[in-house]
């Protein structure tokens, strides 16, 4: 299991250099404030705002002038606005990943523990229509999110159902067009078997392992998509 991310200052505070330029209204050539000024409007030492400016630079958003100052590099409002959104919503899966880890982690542990009879062939009709839906060509969002709601339920613990469930709105994001894109997860489709399989055989390592393959599959994922 990964450990949970580290969100650095620097990356706060270029988002928050984001959110400047685009209540601003800048453009292209525009000047952002001084780098003094932009401290004491952030409340960050002039390390951390550099290193933001440079993580800016380097995504095409700003343009570092020495002796002159910054300036704003993208013109184009809806490209740039596109890539600000993108930014946080993939900042925000990411950081709801971390979580499924943990949590979604210990279900599945002890769903291979205690999975009846019955539960397991619930599943099974659950992944038979996730099949007949991806062959058909068909959106699979749902069942997919009924697999790992069965799933959790399987654990047979009420206050770990429970804590999953109220936070449904943020771990829901994985299953509702994540990132724009109705098929971004669908390399994961083999994940849910193979990890299905270790639990109906009560194989406790084999299913945290296909878990943890589901969940690197959904990381690599997410930092590799672009605008």
């Amino acid at each position: 299991m990964k450990k949970i991310q580290k969100i650095h200052l620097y990356e706060q505070v270029s988002q928050e250099l984001q959110n400047y330029i685009q209540e601003k209204e800048l453009k292209e050539g525009d000047k952002l404030p001084s780098v003094d000024r932009l401290t004491e409007m952030f409340g960050v030492g002039r390390s951390s705002l550099r290193e933001a400016l440079r993580y800016l630079e380097a995504n095409e958003i700003v343009k570092i002038e020495n002796g002159k100052g910054v300036f704003v590099k993208d013109m184009d409002t809806f490209r740039f606005t596109g890539k600000v959104k993108i930014e946080i919503e993939r900042n925000s899966l990411l950081s709801i990943l971390d979580v499924r880890r943990a949590l979604e982690g210990k279900a599945i542990e002890l769903a291979a523990r205690r999975i009846t009879s019955k539960q397991i062939k619930e599943i099974e009709a659950c992944l038979n229509e996730y099949r007949r839906l991806k062959e058909g060509g068909q959106s699979t969002s749902k069942i997919d999110l009924a697999f790992h709601q069965l799933l959790i339920k399987a654990a047979a613990n009420p206050i770990l159902e429970s804590v999953l469930n109220s936070f449904s709105v943020l771990y829901n994001k994985f299953f509702d067009k994540p990132l724009g894109n109705t098929q971004l997860f669908d390399a994961t489709y083999p994940f849910h078997f193979t990890m299905f399989e270790a639990i109906a055989a009560h194989d406790v390592p084999k299913a945290l392992s296909e878990f943890d393959k589901l969940m690197n599959s959904l990381e690599e994922i997410i930092k590799a998509y672009e605008v």
